[in-house]
């Protein structure tokens, strides 16, 4: 749970207390309006000049006036791109208000024109002689309860769906006007709520809800509307103390049944399957079977993968099977995993242990899949079957890439349990379940018949018509469910459709290879030229999606040019053709990968595939976030439609959107350490900066500058010296040598110097700087404590530690003074001042600078934000260092499994954690985790920094010592000539890393040369 507050700098900061104890808190309760305070400006620390800032105001000040310290709002305490986040605050929020200290209800359409009571006068006199008057602070008051009240009982927040828990759960409830007048409480205003809500005075007093008969509290929900009509049923989960998948497309009745069956199988056998029987589901007896009879034999976790071609109905057997292993074994829990990367895992495996409430599962800290994997392999747990739906476009980890999904190391092992896979790889299928595979043929001709009869909401008596069509459909289920989507839509005969099919069969675009993809593109011209005719919206959000990733498409990436109802009535359209699937709670579509590819031929063959994919480009230009890391998990959602959109953009056609974009997004992949992505799309945005804006823009320069910084990143020295050289001397030419941004070229050309030890060229550039900066800007203006920072920090590389010192306390008072003691440019001068105080071996002094920072950025930043991790760090290794080896282990715990959790595993961050803990380790004597942990980053780095990047020669470097350590001499030596070889090679026989490497490889040659004679 993530908690607001203001610090004493009147800063408004968030706090995540998952895992651990909460505070007492204010909660608000409103209605929402079109200008809210989000997530996005929460952690871009933006948005204060919103309409709904002026909430988040009133809720701290209010909080404040109750002495609670911590309040939280829904428009900004959720991160609404995180999927895993958002449903299980969904799932939590009837207990999140329950558990309020107070709730406060801001009624935005109820105000109250204050009066000013009689203007008073103090007079201040001596003697007799009046020497002074003072006004009394004027008097406000609300007006009598009859001004009011009749605004109160009309409020839209009483009709709203998810209002009513807020009003429910709550122990103390108090209602408040737009002014920010309190109006009364729950207690106080009891009789006008009962008789506005109609709900029994008992249970807005507190009563158990058990009390209340189930049609007694559906009756409370009467009257009130909700966005999305699912939500009626949705919003009554914490008031029947259920849980439940969010399906947004359902509809409102069947929303309401499920509701009802959670409510029925309260405590009994889990059946975690996202989708409902299909009642339709005909044919297929032997494959299912075939499928049963695999299932539940021998000692082992069986394994069984179904494959297919895209299309043939692999989905929607397995779903049947589901439900048959169900009503089969009454013991036996199902879960449904669907696969198309590792977030997609992540989400499913969370969802399972919140449902089964595993032990540690609302624990950020935790890998939930881990905790799944454990639970289920326990044979107390009993018989459980596994579903996993892999998709199409799924990246495992069989193919060697470094973005596949891990699914293997997270498949739990029980002589009682069943695992089943879908894939269209048959690879992928053997790597699984290696033999034991069914294949899924395509479908006969009976069972497509009963298949058509049963997608046909009329009875048809056109037998030999069918056959034929079916026949022309190649008996594909994805043709034969949109055929007949169509054909229920339009009221049309088998015959007229079959007639339809045959001419389109000329109008579809030749030299597709696969006839699934034929046919698929057939039914699919023919719905599509009906929708364009009848629904212009939804044929146009269509063409959208189509240059853009099939997978996972945020509703909110649509165009939101059209009103909100005609926007909801296209996706209706579109799911009603079959041409999407609404994802479970994500307020996002896929689409199926042949419709995709339909639609995409269909736009080269009216030349109008470059046209739709700048329409994408320009909208993802609008929608995806600069790379401020509070932006993390939008833009993890948006970078697989940038790349899309970037990767198929037409050669020749350089603009502005594309070239911006292409700069976004490599701005993302550059903070989330993907290095080598990141590299590419800047190549691409310099480019073409240098193709539209020329090659001396700024702008142009500042890409320019992007590039070396990546170039920095991933090791590559030579290349981003030339590439800052080059820009270094155009902007001393065209911007002049004393320009601010020819000073930072210079900055950034001496931190690569500073890079490869090449302490006297960063020196003289640095002293260049400071000295120009001083002269231009001033001795105290923020760039010129930059440079003095930068001078301090190669001195201090080079040892010169008195002439670092005097700097950074120069630097550090300074900006104490000119910027405050709690800005981030302030903090990072004391940082800075205690690394020197580190090492230098002066403890103490360094220990309480940096508790210092890390406790004041914790309150300033936030407990996860990179610069408080950093700070945490250099806390532990400090401790480290004196040998405080329980302290510093615990923190470099808690930086190492944040930085998993909210960078990833592979994030340069995390594996950078990863072998501080391992150094930390080492130096206690405890070999074998140290290897462990070590061997397990110098694996990834490897693998995704590459083999003779920086960071993987520390990461053998620090390996071979802890090899030596454990007396396997050879392998040290071997391991640390291999090291200096690459250093030498790489960063330059005088580089001090590689002296180092160079010098611990000469000492360990003569100790085994002493030791064998």
């Amino acid at each position: 749970m993530r908690l607001l507050s203001f610090n004493s700098s009147k800063r408004l900061t968030s706090t995540d207390f998952s895992g651990k104890t909460v505070p007492p808190y204010a909660i608000l309760s409103h209605t929402w309006d079109g200008d809210e305070f989000l997530f996005e400006n929460l952690m871009n620390d933006t948005g204060k000049s919103k309409a709904g800032y002026e909430k988040i105001l009133f809720c701290g000040k209010q909080a404040a006036r109750d002495n609670l310290q911590y309040f939280w709002v829904d428009t900004c305490c959720i991160d609404k791109w995180n999927i895993r986040e958002l449903s299980n605050a969904i799932n939590s929020m009837f207990l999140w208000y329950r558990n309020a200290a107070k709730c406060y209800v801001y009624l935005s359409d109820v105000s109250i024109p204050v009066t000013k009571a009689p203007r008073r006068w103090r007079y201040i006199t001596r003697g007799w002689t009046l020497r002074k008057q003072i006004t009394l602070a004027t008097v406000r008051a609300p007006r009598h309860q009859s001004t009011w009240e009749a605004c109160f009982r009309k409020s839209r927040w009483f009709t709203r769906g998810w209002t009513l828990q807020e009003l429910i759960a709550p122990a103390s409830v108090e209602f408040f006007s737009l002014e920010g007048w309190r109006l009364g409480d729950k207690e106080s205003l009891e009789h006008q709520i009962h008789e506005i809500t109609r709900i029994p005075v008992e249970a807005l007093q507190g009563g158990p809800l058990e009390d209340f008969s189930v049609q007694d509290r559906r009756a409370w929900m009467e009257g009130r509307q909700t966005t999305q009509e699912e939500d009626l049923a949705y919003s009554l989960i914490g008031i029947f103390s259920v849980s439940m998948e969010f399906r947004y497309g359902e509809g409102k009745e069947r929303a309401l049944s499920r509701l009802q069956e959670e409510m029925e199988k309260d405590n009994t056998t889990p059946f975690i399957v996202p989708f409902d029987r299909n009642t339709r589901f005909v044919g297929r007896e032997s494959q299912l079977a075939e499928l049963e009879g695999k299932l539940f034999v021998g000692a082992l976790t069986t394994k069984v993968a179904i494959t297919g071609p895209g299309g043939i109905g692999k989905t929607q057997l397995v779903l049947e099977l589901a439900y048959r292993i169900r009503e089969r074994f009454k013991n036996c829990s199902v879960f449904w995993i669907p696969v198309s990367d590792m977030e997609s895992l992540h989400r499913a495996y969370a969802y399972i242990a919140q449902r089964l409430n595993i032990p540690g599962w609302d624990d950020e800290k935790a890998d939930v899949k881990e905790l799944v994997q454990l639970y289920l392999s326990k044979e107390s747990v009993g018989q459980w079957l596994l579903v996993f739906d892999i998709t199409d476009e799924a990246i495992l980890e069989t193919t060697g890439s470094s973005q596949a999904v891990s699914l293997i190391k997270y498949l739990p092992v029980s002589n009682q349990g069943a695992i089943v896979f879908t894939t269209t790889n048959r690879k992928t299928a053997v790597t699984l379940a290696l033999q034991n595979i069914v294949e899924l043929p395509e479908m006969e001709q009976d069972m497509a018949r009963g298949m058509l009869e049963m997608s046909l909401t009329s009875p048809t008596n056109e037998p030999e018509v069918a056959d034929l069509l079916l026949k022309e459909l190649a008996y594909l289920p994805l043709a034969i469910v949109q055929a007949a989507a169509y054909i229920n839509i339009n009221k049309i005969t088998l015959k007229k459709y079959l007639l339809l099919l045959a001419e389109q069969k000329e109008e579809v675009v030749e030299h597709i290879s696969k006839e699934s993809e034929n046919v698929i593109a057939s039914t699919w011209l023919i719905s599509f030229e009906q929708m364009r005719r009848q629904d212009t919206l939804a044929a146009n959000d269509l063409l959208f999606m189509a240059c853009v990733d099939p997978t996972d498409i945020p509703l909110a990436l649509l165009s939101t040019t059209s009103p909100c109802e005609k926007g909801i009535h296209a996706i209706g359209t579109l799911e009603a053709y079959s041409f999407v699937t609404k994802r479970t709670a994500q307020s996002a579509l896929d689409l199926h990968r042949l419709v995709h590819l339909s639609t995409r031929n269909w736009l080269k063959k009216q030349e109008s595939l470059s046209e739709w994919t700048q329409v994408a480009i320009i909208r993802l230009l609008e929608v995806f976030p600069d790379d401020n890391h509070g932006n993390r998990s939008k833009w993890r959602r948006l970078l697989p439609h940038a790349k899309f959109a970037l990767s198929f953009g037409l050669p020749g056609q350089e603009n502005e959107a594309r070239m911006n974009l292409a700069r976004k997004h490599a701005a993302a992949l550059s903070s989330d350490g993907r290095f080598n992505e990141a590299e590419a799309y800047f190549n691409d945005a310099l480019q073409s900066h240098k193709e539209i804006l020329g090659p001396e823009h700024p702008s142009t320069l500042a890409v320019m500058d992007e590039l070396a910084h990546t170039y920095r990143s991933q090791g590559c020295w030579k290349e981003a010296e030339e590439l800052q050289a080059m820009e270094l001397k155009i902007c001393s030419r065209v911007l002049g040598p004393e320009h601010l941004d020819t000073l930072i070229s210079m900055a950034n050309l001496a931190s690569t110097y500073q890079n490869q030890g090449r302490w006297k060229e960063a020196e003289d550039l640095e002293v260049q700087a400071v000295e120009t900066r001083k002269r231009v800007l001033g001795a105290e203006h923020p760039s010129t404590l930059v440079s003095i920072a930068n001078l301090a920090s190669t001195y201090s590389y080079q040892g010169r530690w008195k002439e670092a010192e005097d700097l950074d306390v120069q630097v550090m008072e300074t900006r104490k003074r000119v910027l405050g003691a709690e800005h981030p440019s302030t903090l990072i001068s004391i940082a800075n001042l205690a690394s020197i105080y580190r090492d230098q071996g002066r403890w103490k002094e360094a220990e309480d600078l940096e508790v210092q920072v890390v406790e004041t950025r914790k309150r300033v930043l936030g407990a996860e934000h990179p610069s408080t991790l950093i700070s945490i760090a250099n806390l532990a290794s400090t401790y480290s260092y004196q040998g405080r080896w329980k302290e510093a282990e615990d923190l470099e715990v808690q930086v190492m499994e944040t930085r998993k959790r909210v960078l990833g595993v592979e994030h340069p961050s995390t594996l950078t954690s990863i072998a501080n803990l391992a150094s930390t380790y080492r130096d206690q004597g405890r070999w074998k985790e140290a290897e462990e942990l070590q061997a397990t980053e110098l694996k990834i780095c490897s693998r995704v920094l590459g083999k003779e990047h920086p960071n993987t020669l520390v990461s053998m470097n620090n390996l071979a010592f802890i090899w030596r350590g454990q007396g396997r001499d050879a392998d040290a030596l071997e391991l640390m000539k291999q090291c200096a070889e690459a250093r030498t090679r790489i960063l330059g026989a005088n580089h001090p890393k590689t002296l180092s490497s160079c010098e611990a490889l000469l000492e360990w040659q003569i100790e085994d040369l002493e030791i064998s004679v």
